[in-house]
């Protein structure tokens, strides 16, 4: 990993066009400063340090490891773990409002609930901090001329369009990417998008009268009800962000709660514990915006050496397993790893970084969608919180053989493409498995032993 530290751009470094403020825009234009490069970076929407939160979306963020990696990169790791709450665990909340825990991973393994909004500022602020970089706030992104290498934006506040040429441009403009968008124009550019039945809302579980955090604080709460499920994670002011994660249409849909009257019997009926929790549910399910859960895979994500996508705008996922963040901050991360090695071969690094890139993309975007079904649905079920803990043991006996798949995702950078493969073999091993156990005492029965042996020595 590079180390870097704050340098003059050089006289003759080429400049960079970034397309998107967001997240992974805001951290790769810290990446391309700190190498030296002059960086322009344009964005549709107005600068969210002076115009509040952005609406729609403001699902709280899961960081893991690859993102803090990513952070650690430029050296702003430090910086953001202050604002960051670590959740050991899951907490699952069944209709009688009785709590089961389930760890994440190894005692001290954490995932960390950091806001949108607030991680957004923070970067902007640290690259905005860089000599060598320029935000351009309410340019919205008409059209892009990939000959030409000629943006077409136009001014939020005047109406007025500009035309600004690019010698190297970087889409990170999200998953209804404008960049994107020019490069589906080309030939034998491959596109696709898919929705779930499901839409996301934010609600807020209150803080307590002192301020305090009227739930377990260092934990991802979990409401699974099978169709559906709710989720909460904390945040520093002693409140949780909740999502509720629920049919576009059905008997118990978005389409069917239409008065404040019935959503908070439903809340009543459904989430009884969280119910008391939140004083502004109704104000908060009526203004708060009904959004869409988008998978896009698309191909290539390079054109030339001129444009490169990342991000959303290269292979938006759902959120169900925690990783559309940290994935962004990996590319950056992959991108860094390329540059190191291929100077400025541009030729060279775009198209090692959709090669390596692209096979981990679809992996978890797949991975997401599993485990939308698993948080919903399995964590409630004592099988599978029994099948948890068997993997634990397994993973304990053997490590080096064994390392469950969903910390393959969170506290590793083992690609996510092996780690699908691996976690797709382990799922085998534990359906020959667990018809034999049926406690976990049943695990240290010479009989399992024997079992456990044979799959963990079998040729793969």
């Amino acid at each position: 990993m590079t180390n870097f530290s704050a340098t003059a751009p050089a006289a003759s470094a080429e400049p960079m066009t970034v397309m998107g403020a967001g997240l992974v825009g805001s951290l790769l234009s810290l990446y391309l400063a700190r190498r030296g490069y002059p960086v322009n970076v344009y964005e549709r929407r107005a600068d969210p340090r002076r115009a509040g939160a952005d609406v729609g979306r403001s699902i709280n963020l899961a960081l893991s490891d690859r993102g803090w990696r990513a952070l650690e990169g430029v050296g702003v790791a430090e910086a953001v773990r202050e604002v960051a709450i670590p959740m050991y665990g899951r907490v699952m909340h069944d209709v009688q409002g009785n709590l089961t825990h389930q760890p994440y991973g190894k005692p001290g393994q954490a995932i960390y609930s950091v806001s949108r909004g607030g991680l957004n500022r923070r970067l902007l602020e640290l690259a905005e901090a860089e000599p060598s970089v320029r935000l351009h706030f309410g340019q919205q992104c008409l059209d892009v001329n990939l000959r030409g290498r000629e943006l077409l934006l136009r001014d939020a506040d005047s109406g007025e369009q500009q035309r600004v040429t690019f010698r190297r441009l970087f889409g990170t403009d999200g998953a209804f990417s404008a960049v994107r968008g020019a490069l589906q124009k080309t030939d034998r550019f491959d596109y696709s998008q898919s929705y779930l039945e499901y839409a996301y809302k934010e609600l807020t579980i209150a803080p307590g009268a002192d301020g305090s955090w009227q739930l377990e604080k260092n934990a991802l709460h979990i409401w699974p009800r099978g169709r559906y499920m709710m989720i909460a994670l904390p945040n520093l002011d002693g409140s949780f962000t909740c999502t509720l994660f629920f049919p576009f249409e059905g008997d118990e849909s978005f389409a069917t709660l239409q008065t404040p009257e019935q959503v908070r019997a439903f809340f009543g009926r459904v989430f009884p514990d969280a119910l008391p929790l939140m004083p502004e549910l109704e104000q908060d399910f009526f203004h708060n915006p009904t959004a869409s859960l988008v998978t896009v895979k698309c191909f290539p994500w390079a054109f030339d050496d001129d444009v490169l996508l990342l991000g959303d705008a290269a292979h938006a996922i759902v959120p169900f397993y925690g990783q559309g963040m940290n994935a962004g901050f990996e590319d950056c991360t992959v991108l860094n790893q390329l540059l190191d090695a291929h100077g400025n071969d541009w030729s060279a690094i775009f198209g090692a970084f959709q090669k390596q890139r692209k096979p981990n993309a679809d992996a978890i975007a797949d991975l997401a969608v599993y485990n939308f079904v698993e948080m919903r649905d399995r964590v409630a079920d004592p099988r599978f919180l029994l099948q948890k803990k068997i993997e634990a043991k397994i993973s304990a006996q053997y490590p080096d053989q064994w390392l469950p798949l969903y910390s393959q995702v969170t506290f590793s950078h083992t690609p996510y493409h092996d780690a699908w493969a691996n976690g797709q073999r382990q799922d085998a091993i534990m359906a020959r498995l667990m018809p034999h156990i049926q406690r976990e005492e049943d695990y240290d029965q010479p009989a399992v032993q024997q079992l456990v042996q044979q799959e963990m020595t079998a040729p793969r």
